[in-house]
């Protein structure tokens, strides 16, 4: 429970009757390659804490899978729509490499934020730099070149290249794998 501990007393100050029922809430998942821990149209019912792997968020469109979005280690992930409105998503996620993470169901992280103050004020702040972060990358991306769209995902994944299929980057950034391969060159 170190990693999850670590991770949210990073943005505010957490005492032992927090870390306690935090360690109550929460559970400690390994998750296999190619495990779905959402399926589209359906209903996210947990919050997770990636402590080590990384996932895709995709949709399907056109009988094609569209890549969304990544989570690394350190991200909170889930589909936000879904899961803060109880109602179904749009996008699946999908571990890309054997994952662990720390979840929290849905009717757990209702009682939680009701009973301490540190982890109401964490899912705030977690809440509120979730939207400038998306306010700030999505603002300009629509038009954005291709090479741009690519500097910019290295930006926050330097590594990403290592651990995701290319024709999965491909998919993310909406080019072609031919395109992509230019681009890397």
């Amino acid at each position: 429970m170190q990693y999850l501990f670590d991770n949210i007393s990073s943005r505010i100050p957490l005492r032992q009757i927090d870390q306690d029922l935090i360690a109550d809430a929460f559970i400690h998942e390994r998750l296999a390659k190619h495990s779905l821990v959402l399926r589209q149209d359906k209903i996210a019912r947990k919050l997770y804490l990636v402590e080590s792997g990384i996932f895709r968020s995709f949709y399907s469109h056109d009988g094609r899978d569209v890549s969304s979005w990544f989570y690394k280690e350190g991200q909170w992930m889930t589909s936000w729509h879904s899961f803060y409105n109880q109602r179904a998503g749009f996008e699946s996620i999908e571990a890309l490499e054997e994952c662990s993470v720390y979840s929290l169901d849905k009717h757990r992280y209702d009682e939680l934020i009701k009973s301490s103050r540190a982890f109401e004020s964490f899912m705030r702040l977690l809440a509120e730099e979730q939207l400038a972060f998306m306010d700030l990358y999505f603002k300009g991306y629509m038009f954005m070149s291709a090479r741009e769209k690519y500097d910019l995902l290295l930006s926050h994944f330097p590594d990403i290249e290592l651990r995701v299929k290319l024709g999965t980057i491909a998919s993310y950034l909406g080019i072609s794998q031919e395109t992509l391969s230019r681009l890397r060159k």
